[in-house]
């Protein structure tokens, strides 16, 4: 594996477990064929995608993919940071069929578009829902159709 993230200058996250490198949305696709191809890496399985959103201060996104080789027994998070205002990458469906459910859920919840997806389409909230609701910044919604959804934060218990 060292080799192939030399050959993209990249080095892992000291204290992250699994290792986790960062790489550029221009080189993701590269990277990822070359990981899941290589007979010395073959990371066959795409375990997860996971979305985060850094917030309006930080004004970024992130897209984490989950590997794990089964014959290597290696597991390797790749990361990539997109700007918040417009956070499209490349879909990885063609690598990996289980990303076609990952990539929408982060759609979905977060806004996070993929581009080439073969179905990209909401998958938890329904298709008319506005927003996304694991935004930092997101609005609740008071009403959809008609019925009222506005969200109450618990109120914590008070002191007796």
């Amino acid at each position: 594996m060292n080799a192939v993230l030399e050959k993209y200058q990249l080095s892992p996250e000291s204290s992250a477990y699994p290792p986790t490198v960062r790489v550029d949305s221009q080189n993701l696709i590269l990277l990822l064929t070359e990981l899941r191809e290589n007979p010395a890496t073959y990371f066959d399985m795409l375990s997860c995608v996971t979305g985060i959103d850094n917030g309006p201060e930080a004004n970024t996104m992130e897209v984490i993919y989950h590997l794990y080789s089964i014959p290597f027994h290696q597991s390797l998070a790749v990361k990539v940071v997109l700007p918040r205002e417009n956070p499209e990458i490349e879909s990885v469906c063609h690598l990996w069929k289980t990303a076609e459910w990952h990539e929408r859920e982060a759609y979905d919840l977060l806004g996070i578009r993929f581009k080439n997806h073969p179905d990209l389409r909401r998958i938890l909230l329904p298709a008319d829902w506005v927003g996304h609701p694991l935004r930092k910044d997101y609005q609740h919604q008071e009403y959809y159709h008609g019925v009222h959804v506005a969200y109450q934060a618990p109120q914590p218990p008070s002191d007796r």
